[in-house]
């Protein structure tokens, strides 16, 4: 296999962007090579389907890119201390990822609920840390008791519920209500 030049790799990366673009203002059923093509400036689909061989696999490297550049955000920001600095600089850590991100946050979203994302369960490690922070938590005694993976569940609903609306909703005032939620859902 030859390694790809960089061009492709440019090519490659502006699809991509495109396609993030797309599915972000228009939804994943709507999104197709057609408009992922003229959001990106391409005279064909068939550049698409050079670097693609389907919507899927477009959709697999979007999700997974997203995530990838989601997670080390993420991560960069996180070893605070305690499990409660580390559940707050977690909340505040994807505000301000949503800030700089919007329209990948929202793709990730989108493709999350609507396609069949071959990631391996990647994305719900999102889901697996949390409730092993509210657990270890619960543990040093900082948290009140309750179910770790259901509060996990409320957490990143309320978090996935900002994104999907961050459109229309001050960003700032979103992340203070979120933490002042979460630390009276856990207690803190």
């Amino acid at each position: 296999m030859r390694a790809k030049s960089v061009t492709e790799q440019a090519r490659r990366a502006q699809i991509v962007a495109a396609a993030i673009a797309t599915i972000a203002e228009l939804d994943y059923a709507e999104t197709s090579f057609k408009a992922i093509a003229a959001r990106a400036g391409l005279s064909s689909t068939g550049l698409i389907s050079y670097h693609f061989r389907n919507k899927q696999e477009l959709v697999d490297v979007v999700f997974a890119d997203v995530l990838e550049r989601f997670g080390a955000f993420v991560s960069a920001r996180m070893g605070q201390g305690t499990a409660r600095d580390e559940l707050r600089a977690f909340l505040v850590a994807n505000i301000a990822f949503l800030r700089e991100h919007r329209a990948d946050m929202v793709a990730f979203l989108r493709i999350r609920a609507h396609a069949a994302v071959t990631d391996g369960g990647i994305a719900d490690s999102d889901h697996v840390a949390l409730a092993e922070l509210l657990r270890q938590g619960q543990r040093d005694g900082e948290f009140r008791a309750f179910d770790p993976d259901v509060m996990a569940v409320f957490v990143l609903a309320m978090r996935n519920g900002v994104v999907l609306r961050s459109g229309a909703l001050d960003l700032d005032v979103c992340e203070r209500e979120l933490i002042a939620a979460v630390e009276l859902a856990t207690g803190g």
